[in-house]
């Protein structure tokens, strides 16, 4: 059973938790920003993601407040003075980031209030922040007002000048070590995630070679009682089936004997298991027993 809504049938609240509920998990602009009297602002937005990286391009919405339609300092701040440093959120300033998202007056220093330490950034005013794994110096470029009423977005397009990485979280290339991140991400509601080590898993980009497809799996694989759609996703990303001579190879490589009477779902099961291993090429080899 599907529930269809149209969110003109709803408050603007219960769809803006159904949605949110729904778009997760969602990355955390941390954003510090300063007025054109120097006070200084910090505050989250989920709303927010990467959107080119030549010119690199940030987006974020500070949205405006369902409940009584009024705007947030993050926005003004931004129109008077158009630049903003993006802190990315990891799980060790987690709750001091919360904490930063309480509505203070205007010209309160939520970095003094969330106990967050303020290092001068390289090329804007806006301070960054010395606990966030990484920052970015960001001007902004424009401002995009989707609407007037209440849940509206703003949205603040974003450009980076000059970004920081901690140290710690680069590998011995200079790349990041994403589990090293510790990154944490918005979810509905109270509701945040951790991107543990456990949590993260890798899957092959077809990006120069073109997987052979869902149509081109041989019937007993698409029909499979064993295999879930992960697994064949998995399988219809190989640019060919296994060769004649590699399966000969491999039948002598386990002293395959032609008479043996395989069972078809305990050979899908030792497929799924090699999958669960990364080992595409064996599960393919393993599923072209049958004959």
């Amino acid at each position: 059973m599907t529930k269809t809504i149209n969110p003109k049938d709803i408050s603007t609240g219960e769809f803006h938790a159904l949605m949110l509920g729904a778009i997760a998990p969602r990355p955390i602009a941390f954003a510090s920003t300063i007025d054109k009297e120097g006070n200084v602002n910090l505050s989250p937005f989920s709303f927010f993601n990467a959107f080119g990286s030549n010119p690199p391009l940030l987006i974020f919405s500070p949205a405006r407040r369902v409940r009584d339609n009024t705007i947030k300092h993050t926005l003004e701040n931004v129109l008077e003075i158009p630049e903003v440093v993006i802190n990315i959120v990891n799980f060790p300033m987690v709750e001091q980031m919360s904490l930063a998202s309480t509505e203070y007056g205007k010209g309160v220093n939520e970095f003094v209030k969330a106990g967050f330490t303020e290092i001068k950034s390289d090329k804007i005013r806006p301070p960054r922040v010395a606990e966030a794994p990484v920052a970015f110096e960001c001007i902004v470029k424009q401002v995009i007002q989707t609407g007037t009423q209440g849940g509206a977005g703003n949205l603040v397009i974003c450009e980076v000048i000059m970004a920081h990485f901690n140290e710690n979280i680069l590998d011995e290339n200079g790349k990041i070590n994403t589990p090293k991140m510790d990154l944490v991400a918005r979810m509905g509601g109270d509701y945040y995630c951790r991107v543990i080590p456990e949590a993260l898993f890798e899957i092959p980009k077809p990006l120069v070679s073109k997987g052979i497809g869902f149509d081109n799996l041989p019937l007993h694989i698409k029909e499979s009682h064993i295999l879930s759609a992960n697994n064949l996703g998995r399988l219809a990303n190989v640019e060919k089936l296994p060769t004649s001579e590699e399966v000969k190879n491999f039948k002598e490589s386990i002293n395959f004997d032609e008479n043996s009477n395989l069972h078809l779902e305990d050979l899908h099961k030792k497929a799924q298991h090699l999958l669960e291993q990364n080992d595409l090429k064996t599960a393919w080899l393993t599923l072209s027993l049958v004959s």
